[in-house]
Formats: C-alpha cells, structure tokens, sequence
C-alpha cells in the first residue's frame, strides 16, 4: 500500500539531503538521488517528495 506524500519542494539540484526539518519531526540526515528520468524522489522517513524544477508541474 503506498501512501501519499507529506509535502512537495520544487528542488534545482538531482542529489538533495533531507533530515525531515528538524526538532521533534526530524529524522537522520539521508541524501537522496532523483532520478534525472523521473524527476522526484520520496524520503523513506518522512515521505516529503522532492522535485526537480526541470520537472514542476508534470508529476502528479
């Protein structure tokens, strides 16, 4: 079952880190990998998606 993301931002580099914006809803530090044929990726922890600004506005 997939659930749906949290948040979306719009990203201008393909490699992106995220700690989940700190405090109490934070999580470890990852770095993430879009994929350039796709243009997003979704952060295991928290699930915010992460677009490439190439690709605004084309992914659902």
């Amino acid at each position: 079952m997939t659930r749906a993301p949290q948040e979306t931002i719009i990203v201008d580099a393909y490699r992106i880190a995220c700690d989940g914006g700190g405090g109490s809803g934070g999580h470890p530090r990852v770095w993430l990998q879009i994929p350039k044929d796709v243009g997003w990726v979704v952060c295991p922890y928290c699930d915010t998606r992460y677009v490439h600004r190439d690709f605004e506005g084309t992914v659902d």
